[in-house]
């Protein structure tokens, strides 16, 4: 049972690996993306409220209004599976996982709109930040909870095999045939009146 163990301790160490090679490819990606100096003739400025540019966006009608809100989704929507997957803990409760995977989310969000104000031709609008972090909590709800669900019936039926393997190596385990107990008739002398 050691060996079954350290062969499960690697496939998790790769996918730690494997998620923090393309988190950091991803935020690579993403900075290269947003922190780029714009040349733009004019810049719109800051947006502090809430859900403003999200309204302005709506008024924009059909397919832009799609276009503009999905671009704001879907910019750092992958880390709603690359943190957990970064993390590496697939018996962690899905609550927790989500609230700490949208706080990250969130965090980068932010950073990235604060370096976003030395950059010229950018600027702060906080409804990037709403639905950059709901992007990011969508991905993880949508698929988190069902790969985390999967890896563990995959898990017990690896434990399962693994026993059964085990003790058809092993074989049968011996049993001793029951032996029947005399009647005390057959063990005592015969007692003399």
């Amino acid at each position: 049972m050691q060996r079954q163990g350290s062969v499960g301790g690697s496939a998790v160490f790769r996918v730690r690996v494997t998620g923090g090679v393309l988190l950091v490819a991803h935020l690579a990606f993403v900075a290269w993306l947003m922190l780029r100096p714009l040349d733009v003739p004019w810049v719109m400025p800051a947006n502090l409220r809430p859900f403003a540019t999200v309204r302005a966006d709506l008024a924009l009608g059909g397919a832009e209004a799609v276009r503009r809100l999905g671009e704001d989704l879907a910019l750092l929507a992958p880390l709603g599976v690359l943190l957990p997957l970064a993390h590496g803990r697939p018996g962690a409760s899905t609550l927790a996982s989500l609230a700490r995977t949208v706080a990250a989310g969130a965090m980068v969000s932010l950073a990235i709109a604060l370096l976003q104000t030395g950059v010229p031709g950018r600027v702060v609008d906080v409804d990037t930040l709403l639905l950059n972090t709901l992007g990011v909590a969508l991905v993880h709800l949508a698929a988190v909870p069902a790969v985390r669900s999967r890896l563990r019936r995959r898990a017990g039926s690896r434990e399962g095999t693994a026993v059964r393997q085990e003790e058809q190596a092993q074989g049968r385990t011996p049993t001793i045939p029951r032996v029947g107990i005399a009647p005390w008739s057959d063990v005592l002398p015969p007692s003399s009146p």
